[in-house]
């Protein structure tokens, strides 16, 4: 993808990001797979303890990015390690709008059951908080959405420069 494509796409997830977070509770682009991620962090941190099982899918939501970002920082491929960045702060919005619903418990839940943050904030004596921390993990989204951004737009500049001058290195051996 050229320096071009990937600003514009970079600033395209820069705008859908901060929408995304600014309109919490509406269907998006992936609420399948962070869906599908989350369910599967209760089945992978459920051995670890009724605590660590409820906070597993939340967790897993967070973990399964992140290991994007390193898969393709430690490669070097700056842009593509912005994107995954983005994906975790585009998660802080859906993780926010389910701690938000901790006290309601209004939200429909995959299967039924517990709702997560009712009892992790339960447990915690921080239920009455929900709206509280829910509004810190918006913040936090919005941070990593726009630094991810500007990471990727630097990145693209970046990549572009490196490609050059390898060319370069190239044509003089």
């Amino acid at each position: 993808m050229n320096v071009t494509a990937r600003r514009v796409f970079t600033l395209l997830l820069l705008v859908y990001g901060l929408y995304d977070l600014a309109h919490p509770g509406r269907g998006t682009l992936l609420d399948g797979v962070d869906l599908a991620i989350h369910e599967t962090g209760h089945l992978v941190f459920g051995p670890f303890g009724e605590f660590v099982g409820f906070a597993g899918g939340t967790l897993f939501q967070l973990i399964m990015p992140l290991t994007f970002v390193g898969y393709f920082a430690r490669r070097g491929d700056q842009h593509a390690a912005s994107v995954a960045l983005w994906w975790v702060g585009q998660n802080c919005g859906h993780i926010a709008y389910y701690v938000a619903d901790a006290s309601a418990m209004e939200l429909p839940l995959v299967g039924g059951g517990e709702h997560d943050w009712n009892y992790l904030l339960g447990e915690l004596g921080l239920l009455t908080q929900d709206h509280k921390i829910a509004h810190a993990i918006v913040v936090t989204g919005v941070l990593l959405v726009l630094g991810s951004s500007v990471w990727g737009l630097v990145a693209a500049g970046r990549a572009t420069a490196t490609k050059g001058s390898d060319e370069l290195a190239g044509a003089e051996s």
